[in-house]
């Protein structure tokens, strides 16, 4: 997957180190050539940190490289989903993206800054892991678990919110009894409000959790499903 990109970052310098067709470049193209799958925004972490290694101890380290590199990319690839990938997006997307329809161009600017921001901390792992070489594995080891558990509660508790506030869906039905009119949208903010948006994206996310079923498949059935309710006249608006 990541492993030719992983390669190409890393060739010049591995040239600087082993010099160009020397049996050590051809082990190490080899090493780095492996399987290697992270979340793209941390991965210079785990170059900083392979490069100081590779730069102190030469190709005896590769073994040592392979393992870090595998060992790595699970726990830095959730930390880095949770927070750049997701809860980030999300926050900050729905905020900015709510201020734009609003008519607010600080949205655009929020959204901008947030990017700077992310392209910032991008450009200054790779130096920070190099200079912290190993010792940044153990500092980072009994905190990389908490940090993935705390984004990914955060981005629930975000993901919770956005379902309340951004999808509204009103079902129409309306009974007379008599001189009473009832209607079932009321009945049902009366058992809990909102209850029709979380219901559906829970049905969604059921979808997501069924074999064959693709993120592309389930966002093609909520426009379909969006449009047939919106012509029925259930789709409300939000």
């Amino acid at each position: 997957m990541q492993g030719s990109g992983y390669l190409f970052l890393m060739l010049p310098q591995l040239r600087k180190l082993y010099g160009d067709h020397t049996p050590e470049l051809k082990k190490a193209m080899k090493t780095h050539n492996q399987f290697f799958n992270t979340n793209p925004w941390v991965n210079t972490i785990i170059q900083g940190i392979d490069l100081a290694i590779e730069s102190k101890e030469g190709a005896e380290s590769l073994e040592t490289v392979s393992g870090l590199k595998t060992g790595l990319m699970g726990p830095l690839a959730a930390i880095g989903d949770s927070i750049f990938a997701s809860l980030l997006p999300a926050i900050l997307g729905a905020i900015a993206a709510n201020m734009a329809v609003q008519g607010n161009p600080f949205g655009v600017v929020i959204w901008l800054i947030a990017n700077l921001i992310i392209m910032y901390i991008r450009w200054i792992q790779l130096p920070l892991a190099y200079r912290e070489g190993t010792t940044l594995v153990t500092k980072m080891q009994g905190q990389l678990n908490a940090l993935t558990d705390a984004a990914t509660l955060l981005g629930v508790y975000v993901v919770g919110a956005l379902v309340a506030t951004l999808i509204n869906i009103q079902v129409p039905f309306v009974a007379h009894i008599g001189k009473v009119t009832v209607t079932l949208q009321n009945e049902i903010d009366m058992i809990l409000p909102k209850l029709v948006p979380g219901l559906l994206v829970g049905l969604i996310y059921w979808l997501l959790g069924r074999k064959k079923m693709t993120s592309t498949k389930a966002i093609f059935i909520v426009i379909i499903v969006a449009v047939v309710c919106s012509a029925l006249g259930i789709l409300g608006k939000g």
